[in-house]
Parts: C-alpha cells; structure tokens; sequence
C-alpha cells in the first residue's frame, strides 16, 4: 500500500472522527435544552443538588424519564375527586387549630393520591417524587417541602409560617392531581364557571394557633 494511500485513509479516519465527536457534543447539547424545558425549576434544583454539575443532573433527569416517561395516569372518577377534595379542605381547617396535623395529613394525601393517579406506592416516597417530577415538574417541590415540613415537624424543627408556605405550595400539586378532564362530567359552562370561581386558599380573616 503506497504512503499517499495510508495517508489519505488516515485522513478520512480523523474527519469521521471529528464529525462523530461534534455529533455527540450537539446531541448532549440539545439533550441539556430538552431536560430544561421540560423539567423547568426542577432542572435548576437537580443542578443545585449536584453543585453546579449540568452533566450530572442531566444524566439523574434523563434516567427519570427512561424510568417514568410512559407512564400513564389514572383518571379518577368524580366520587374520588370529591373525597381526596374534602380531605384537603379538612387538613386546610385543620391547620387553625394544629399546623403540624395538618401538614402531616396533607403530606399523607398527596402520597395517597399520587399512588391512586398511577405514581408508586407513596412508601416508596423517593421513587415516587421522581415519577412525579418527570410529569408535574413545575408543581413537584410542593410535596417535596410538605414531606420536608413534615419530617422536620416530628421533631419541633419548622415554625408555623414554614408549615403554611409548605402547605400554600402543596396544593398546588394537589389541584393537578385530582384534576379531572371536565367534559367527562359536566357541561363546559357549568365547568369555567367553578374554574373562574376557585380561589387559592389562604389566611386570609384567619390565623394558624401559635402564629
């Protein structure tokens, strides 16, 4: 084999390498976008939770969805809704009285409720926070801080403003959860109406005993 031969083979061996090396450094590139438009401020959190290493959350967010992305939830039906509903408007009430009650009991529902939507047993609390996050990314934290609250309750560590802001963020979680697709049972004004109605819930003419 003449030497203009080797070269010219060595030179196409160091183009196809170099064309194989942009490509995987796009497609991490455009993987690293992915993964923040769909985990959004859990994007940010994972990167806080690994000190600033992009690669290694992306690689903790990427195996979530390989884990949970084609899970499917469970649509509940309307007695279900308005039960896991009243629960949540007794653990509100509740939290006049006693924030800690309350905080434990709204931690337990949205780990109730989650397992009734399709999610991992809430024994399971880890694997079933990631199931959540890959599919209600921007709600997620609310049960991450009314676990956090709770646990941190047991033992007299959270004050009550702590227990409320935990509280205010959970039910955001909590409202898309038992979420139901509203043609399924009632007609489409009579749901805009109770849409346009709701308001979040707050303090408001009341304070938590202690506060």
């Amino acid at each position: 084999m003449s030497t203009v031969v080797i070269l010219l083979i060595v030179i196409a061996a160091v183009v196809v390498l170099g064309v194989t090396v942009m490509a995987l450094r796009t497609r991490g590139a455009q993987g690293g976008r992915s993964l923040k438009r769909r985990f959004g401020p859990e994007y940010e959190r994972t990167v806080a939770r690994h000190d600033g290493d992009a690669k290694a959350a992306e690689r903790e967010l990427a195996q979530r969805v390989e884990r949970h992305g084609g899970l499917r939830e469970r649509t509940l039906e309307t007695t279900e809704v308005e039960r896991y509903e009243a629960r949540w408007t007794a653990a509100q009430e509740r939290f006049v009285e006693s924030p800690k009650d309350a905080v434990d009991e709204a931690d337990r529902l949205l780990a109730e409720l989650a397992q009734a939507r399709g999610y991992p047993d809430g024994a399971q609390y880890e694997e079933q926070l990631s199931a959540l996050s890959v599919h209600h990314a921007n709600r997620v934290h609310g049960y991450r801080r009314v676990h956090s609250a709770a646990r941190a309750g047991a033992e007299g560590g959270s004050g009550t403003e702590e227990l409320r802001e935990a509280m205010v963020e959970a039910r955001a979680l909590f409202e898309e959860l038992v979420a139901v697709p509203v043609e399924r049972h009632r007609e489409p004004h009579e749901a805009r109406k109770k849409t346009g109605s709701h308001t979040p819930w707050s303090f408001t003419g009341r304070q938590a005993k202690g506060s």
